[in-house]
C-alpha cells in the first residue's frame, strides 16, 4: 500500500504515532502503580492525567488539522476514527487509575496486575502498528500480536470475575473490584478496536 501524500500531510502519521506514544507512557505507569505501595498512587495517577492530557491535545489538533486540510493522506472519517479510538485507549488507563483511588483500593492483586502488564504489551504493538501506518510493509504481525493479546485478557477478565465471585462476601468490595475489573478489561477491548481500523484503513489502500 502506497498513501499519496501532499507536501506536509505526512504530519497527520506523526501525530498518530505521538498518541501511541503517549498511551505506552500511560499504560507503563499504570503497571507502576499497580506494583507500588498505597501511598504512592496519588503520584502515579497524577503523572497518568497529565499523559492523559497530552493525548486529548493531540485529538485535538487532528480534529483542527481536519478541518483546514484541502487532502488528506486518507480518508477524513478514518483519520478521525483513528484519533478518537487512541485517545479512548488512554482515557481508559486514566479511569482505571481514577478508580483505584476513587475505590480506595489499598492493594492490586495478581488478577489486576496482570490486565494492567497485558494492557501495556498492547500498547508496545499499537505504537508499533501506528508507526509503520504510512508504509505498512509488516503491519500484520502487530494486529494479530494484538487480536491474540485481547483474547488473554478475555481469559485473565472472566477467572478473576469467578474468583471474586466465589471469595468476595462483603458486596461494597464486590461491587468495587467487578468496576475495576470491567475499566482494564474495556482497554484492552479498545485497544483492539485500534487495531480493527488500522487494519480497514489498509485493507482499503492495499
Amino acid at each position: 500500500m502506497a498513501f499519496s501524500l501532499l507536501p506536509k500531510e505526512d504530519e497527520y502519521f506523526a501525530f498518530f504515532t505521538q498518541m501511541s506514544a503517549k498511551i505506552q507512557d500511560a499504560a507503563q505507569l499504570l503497571v507502576r502503580m499497580v506494583g507500588e505501595e498505597r501511598s504512592k498512587f496519588e503520584s502515579y495517577y497524577a503523572k497518568i492525567k497529565q499523559t492523559e492530557h497530552a493525548c486529548d491535545d493531540l485529538t485535538h489538533k487532528i480534529t483542527t488539522k481536519l478541518n483546514k486540510s484541502f487532502v488528506t493522506p486518507f480518508d477524513r472519517e478514518d483519520i478521525y476514527a483513528l484519533s478518537v479510538a487512541l485517545d479512548d485507549v488512554c482515557d481508559y488507563i486514566d479511569a482505571a487509575a481514577r478508580a483505584i483511588l476513587i475505590y480506595d483500593i489499598q492493594k492490586l492483586n495478581a488478577h489486576s496486575r496482570e490486565l494492567a502488564a497485558i494492557i501495556y504489551k498492547l500498547s508496545v504493538e499499537i505504537h508499533g502498528a501506528v508507526s509503520v501506518l504510512n508504509k505498512p510493509n509488516g503491519m500484520n504481525k502487530y494486529i494479530v500480536e494484538i487480536h491474540r493479546l485481547e483474547n488473554e485478557a478475555d481469559d485473565v477478565y472472566f477467572r478473576a470475575i469467578g474468583d471474586l465471585f466465589r471469595t468476595e462476601n462483603d458486596p461494597i468490595q464486590l461491587i468495587k473490584w467487578k468496576e475495576l475489573y470491567e475499566i482494564l478489561e474495556n482497554a484492552t477491548d479498545l485497544s483492539e478496536n485500534v487495531a480493527n481500523i488500522i487494519e480497514s484503513i489498509v485493507l482499503k489502500h492495499s
